[in-house]
């Protein structure tokens, strides 16, 4: 990666592990086997609420594991920086909806809040790394190198 200063394998394992904890916590909280009965979901908006939050939640969570996963495979060698730029793109997700969190349990709005969180950071990690790629792109940065010449910003 031309810009090791923002990602470096030291991060993206501490983040990684972050993730899997966390995705862990959300594949507990939205087990929905048994949670749709219970006597605080009896009304059926909040259980929609918590049906939708949890796809959002869950889906959220596994686009973050994967591009995780990509920049693995990247410091592993498995993956040319070139792939990485061009198929490791963490996607967009909307936040929760106000309406709806107001109807699910506050220690599962926390959770969705952290995940919310947690893929921001991730947002925030990537758009450095690709603002520093179109600073100084890969591959002129590397025929310079072999030329001998100063990468000029």
């Amino acid at each position: 990666m031309s810009s090791a200063a923002s990602i470096n394998p030291r991060i993206i394992e501490g983040l990684y592990c972050e993730a899997l904890v966390l995705s862990d916590e959300v594949r507990a909280a939205f087990d929905l086997s048994g949670r749709l009965d219970s006597a605080a979901l009896s009304d059926d908006n909040a259980k929609l609420a918590l049906s939708c939050e949890a796809l959002r939640t869950t889906t959220r969570m596994m686009h973050a594991l994967a591009w995780l996963l990509n920049h693995r495979a990247f410091f592993a060698g498995e993956l040319t920086e070139f792939q990485l730029r061009r198929y490791g793109q963490l996607t967009d997700y909307p936040e929760a909806e106000p309406h709806r969190l107001a109807l699910l349990p506050a220690e599962t709005c926390e959770l969705i809040r952290a995940t919310e969180r947690f893929h921001a950071r991730l947002k925030r990690l990537d758009a450095g790394w690709r603002h520093g790629a179109e600073l100084a792109p890969a591959g002129i940065a590397q025929l310079q190198q072999r030329l001998g010449l100063a990468a000029s910003n």
